[in-house]
């Protein structure tokens, strides 16, 4: 089946979801897009996106997804979220490099649970169409291997399988790529028509790095269902710098607090670069196109108005209004009126550590404030890393008692980030 890539600025869909995906960029690619938008103006379907539990919190990078079952239930349509309890015993190969680590079904489980609550916070499981939570190892687990082969087997052609972007950019930087793998593809079909013989779901959603996954599903339902079911992306998103969205120095921007708190998560957004800004607001927030529009007027530094406001609008999303108020009045006492604020993320040390002299850049690396010894020297060669607004000026320097200010050690990373040092009761 053809990837279809289109102008959608030109088109006006019958389905008030796909104008609002539309008009937010949201769409990337549609197995069909005119029979889906009949499909979609005519009925209320169900759709489902699934999500791998490789860890205990979804991250940034999976907020366009989640947005996605957001609005289509917001426009009257049923969510279904597909917990891979069994794809994540195989991997997903799609945008790696390397084979995926294979992990436990105790971390499985443990993260399952995890991934459940972050969801809660962005749809709704109750109401006329409210939202489901399925895992695909009550199904998945079952199979007797030959009984497998025989089933499916036949259904997928290894010709085919080859032309996919995630086995094909594998194979062409000669990396190696393993059977276990090669089987991904064919499970994430199988819970496509599983879903559509026991749930009636005609619609699988993800991001463009999933489009052959979801077409062998869309294949897979025509071959043995003799009946038409869709598949819909959206973009991927990379910043401006060319680096993947979500990731930081230090690693992913969980959307789970526990993993990356909430002023960490602020802080993330209000620093987004000055041309990835107005995207952002276009996709990630509901705030009318018009008001969007009058921010992407903006120059030079109005430009951080626009970014306060994808800060607050995100922060609110993810965390709900009263953690963006804490986060937003945080900010502007330590970034704009310099004062000390005592909600900064705080890190404790014992009384032994400090009169013995404690390596400032190693404790930050070993807290993981700053990835690597190489970073911390380069923020000191440029003035980046200062205790008490006193810049630092050697690789070496140890905090100790005499840098206590009412118990408190403030540290600055750059002019953006500062954490808090206190003594360990």
């Amino acid at each position: 089946m053809v990837m279809i890539k289109t102008d959608f600025t030109k088109i006006k869909f019958q389905s008030d979801f796909l104008n609002f995906l539309q008009e937010r960029d949201l769409l990337y690619q549609c197995s069909s897009f005119e029979k889906l938008d009949n499909l979609l103006h005519t009925e209320k379907i169900t759709a489902y996106i699934g999500f791998d539990c490789t860890a205990p919190s979804l991250h940034v990078g999976s907020l366009i997804q989640i947005l996605l079952l957001k609005y289509l239930q917001k426009f009257g349509h049923s969510p279904i979220v597909l917990l891979g309890g069994g794809t994540t015993l195989v991997g997903d190969p799609s945008g790696k490099d390397d084979t995926r680590k294979l992990i436990t079904t105790d971390n499985i489980n443990n993260n399952l649970a995890g991934i459940k609550n972050t969801l809660s916070q962005f749809i709704s499981f109750e109401g006329s169409n409210s939202a489901k939570i399925l895992n695909n190892a009550k199904w998945l687990t079952k199979f007797n291997y030959l009984d497998f082969l025989r089933e499916y087997g036949k259904d997928f052609t290894i010709n085919r399988m080859l032309t996919f972007d995630s086995v094909k950019s594998r194979l062409d930087r000669e990396s190696s790529f393993t059977f276990l793998e090669f089987n991904y593809m064919l499970l994430q079909a199988i819970d496509f028509y599983h879903l559509y013989k026991h749930y009636n779901v005609k619609l699988q959603l993800g991001g463009s790095d999933q489009w052959g996954n979801i077409i062998n599903g869309v294949e897979i339902i025509r071959r043995k269902a003799h009946e038409e079911a869709f598949g819909l992306t959206s973009p991927l998103l990379t910043k401006a710098d060319g680096t993947k969205m979500g990731k930081t120095a230090t690693g992913a921007v969980w959307l789970n607090k526990d993993l990356f708190s909430v002023n960490d998560f602020y802080q993330f957004f209000r620093n987004t670069h000055d041309d990835d800004v107005i995207q952002y607001l276009k996709m990630f927030t509901e705030i009318p196109l018009i008001e969007i529009k009058k921010l992407s007027k903006l120059q030079g530094n109005e430009i951080n108005e626009a970014k306060k406001i994808l800060a607050f609008k995100l922060t609110e999303l993810c965390h709900g209004l009263a953690a963006a108020k804490q986060a937003e009045e945080l900010a502007i006492n330590v970034f704009e009126k310099k004062e000390l604020d005592t909600n900064l993320p705080t890190y404790y040390v014992t009384k032994k550590q400090l009169l013995n002299g404690l390596p400032l850049v190693q404790f930050l690396v070993e807290n993981k404030v700053l990835s690597s010894n190489s970073e911390g020297r380069k923020l000191i060669q440029n003035n980046g890393l200062s205790i008490n607004t006193e810049k630092c000026t050697d690789i070496h320097i140890k905090i100790t008692n005499q840098d206590l200010q009412n118990e408190v050690i403030q540290i600055s990373i750059g002019k953006k980030q500062h954490i808090l040092i206190k003594i360990k009761e």
